[in-house]
């Protein structure tokens, strides 16, 4: 069992929704950077609620997205399953529930690791391969702060 999962989700054929996967795609550009025998990094896409089986392999899983709580566009936030769970009145992506949802379900199949979140808020999810201005501006900070949760993630 591997010791974490960094899981990019979302659509990049609408814009900024897609930041998770661009993220994830930045990443494989580093592979020497990271033990593979520790990290994975997968391109989740959008179906986020039928991968509850890849769970099975791994402690810990951080999910790349965004995620709306009416913040201006490029706040970033790290947030933890229980933020997800217990924060009813903060609008979330429906990768988010979706994920919940494959927990539960990785959890029935034996395995239910912990579940970590870097996300940042996105100005506009509309047709479109690019991120908007402001979040191309605001992912150099993004993907560091998903390197500070990783490196936190693998040295606990």
């Amino acid at each position: 069992m591997k010791q974490l999962l960094v899981l990019g989700v979302g659509n990049i054929l609408l814009m900024d929704e897609g930041i998770g996967v661009h993220a994830v795609h930045e990443f494989w550009k580093e592979k020497e950077n990271w033990d593979e025998t520790k990290i994975d990094f997968i391109d989740g896409g959008t179906f986020t609620q039928d991968i509850f089986y890849v769970f099975q392999d791994y402690k810990k899983v951080l999910i790349l997205d965004i995620v709306r709580a009416g913040n201006p566009a490029g706040t970033i936030y790290r947030l933890m399953e229980d933020d997800l769970r217990k924060n009813e009145k903060q609008p979330l992506s429906l990768h988010d529930i979706d994920l919940l949802d494959s927990l539960s379900m990785a959890e029935l199949y034996g395995n239910r690791p912990t579940l970590d979140i870097v996300g940042i808020e996105p100005e506009t999810i509309d047709w479109g391969t690019e991120m908007t201005p402001t979040l191309q501006k605001a992912f150099p900070a993004f993907m560091e702060a998903a390197r500070v949760e990783i490196h936190k993630l693998l040295e606990e």
